[in-house]
């Protein structure tokens, strides 16, 4: 194992189980965990300002690799001082890979050994991603935690295409730690396997023995079921290296996040918060909410009573509503803001109750409350793909 990246540096505080309060401390500043990452695909988090994104709590980000790299070029980007300078984001920035995009764009690309041949989604222009390549163009962007590139195989894939995926993310992390790295860039290593454990176990052993600041699962929100992603993040969870950072990503649903927690998981990223917002569903404490019903009418009361953001604290469910009825822009930007927000309190309360040895009993009670009050229909615990916005 090599030393740290300098400037970065990872210590768990409070334990309870496997749940870990963590900080994870960068040349941008601590990240305090469990951390939900808002995810800004192409260098923004849809529909609202960076500050408004720093006031839920945020102080870390995600931003895309493969889409930056068609548009607008990661060279143009350096060229204006690098990603947090033309996005005007201050806090720490992690880019994914594109390797999410050789899942999601299947019929745009092919694999080989070396590589992915896509066809641009924008004009159907021939582009190589290598692992050389995909940590070029990171270099670039100048964010703060690379993820190496990897394979996603879907949720069905069968054993011989697993065992294809696996052997390339191997391959492909070690091509990632042998190509330049920028003074103050940390790297990621990415666990894959499907939903075979022992794969997956095999693999964790294999990228947690490479020299990586971090750790990250993926390859889950691809179309399995909740309680099978739990099962496996429960086993795969407190098996990573505990002296460095653990990450789920594309993962979840706040019942995924309160689960992931539980097997020791660190940091989060997912499209839901804002998507859901853009679309009139919102989270609170008592379930998601959805504003387009006509029971919220005439509802005076806020989105959330126990929320203390911006938009629970001066607009009520009846005007919400209104917005979404009509058509008005307003309304996807105030509940992306709302859901951001809940998605970090809900993390803070998880790393109060880890520090009082009391995260079962707060899980328990916070899943009833989501059950019990939920809006939408089937389970408040479903989840979707993150594909990045």
């Amino acid at each position: 194992m090599k030393p740290p990246t300098p400037g970065f540096a990872f210590e768990v505080v409070a334990t309870d189980g496997a749940a870990r309060v963590g900080r994870l401390g960068t040349p941008r500043g601590v990240v305090e965990t469990p951390a939900f990452m808002p995810v800004g695909t192409q260098g923004t988090v849809k529909g609202l300002l960076p500050s408004e994104v720093e006031a839920t709590g945020a102080r870390c980000c995600l931003a895309n690799t493969y889409h930056l790299w068609l548009r607008p070029g990661a060279e143009l980007v350096a060229s204006l001082g690098g990603l947090h300078r033309f996005m005007r984001w201050p806090h720490v920035i992690l880019t994914d890979s594109g390797g999410y995009q050789v899942f999601s764009l299947a019929s745009l690309r092919r694999i080989d050994d070396d590589g992915v041949w896509f066809r641009s989604h924008l004009d159907g222009s021939p582009r190589r991603l290598s692992p050389e390549e995909s940590m070029r163009v990171q270099a670039l962007l100048g964010s703060d935690i690379a993820m190496v590139l990897d394979v996603c195989p879907p949720a069905d894939a069968d054993r011989d295409e697993l065992d294809r995926a696996v052997a390339r993310t191997s391959t492909w992390a070690r091509r990632c730690l042998a190509a330049p790295a920028p003074d103050g860039q940390a790297r990621f290593g990415i666990v894959q396997g499907g939903m075979d454990l022992a794969l997956r176990r095999r693999h964790l052993d294999e990228v947690c023995a490479m020299s990586f600041d971090g750790v990250a699962l993926g390859g889950f929100s691809v179309g399995e079921p909740p309680a099978q992603r739990w099962e496996l993040v429960g086993e795969l969870g407190p098996r990573l290296d505990p002296e460095r950072p653990r990450y789920l990503m594309g993962v979840g649903t706040p019942a995924d996040l309160l689960h992931a927690v539980a097997a020791g998981i660190d940091l989060f990223d997912c499209v839901l918060p804002t998507r859901n917002g853009r679309n009139g569903q919102a989270f609170t404490w008592r379930g998601r909410v959805n504003l387009r019903q006509a029971r919220h009418r005439a509802d005076g009361g806020p989105l959330d009573a126990r929320c203390d953001c911006l938009v629970c604290h001066t607009f009520s469910r009846a005007y919400l509503r209104h917005l979404f009825v009509a058509g008005e822009m307003l309304g996807p930007r105030l509940v992306s803001l709302h859901n951001l927000h809940f998605y970090a309190a809900l993390l803070r309360e998880a790393r109060r109750a880890i520090a009082e040895g009391s995260y079962g009993a707060f899980v328990r009670r916070t899943l009833c409350d989501f059950e019990e009050g939920d809006e939408i229909g089937g389970s408040a615990s479903a989840s979707v793909p993150s594909a990045g916005e």
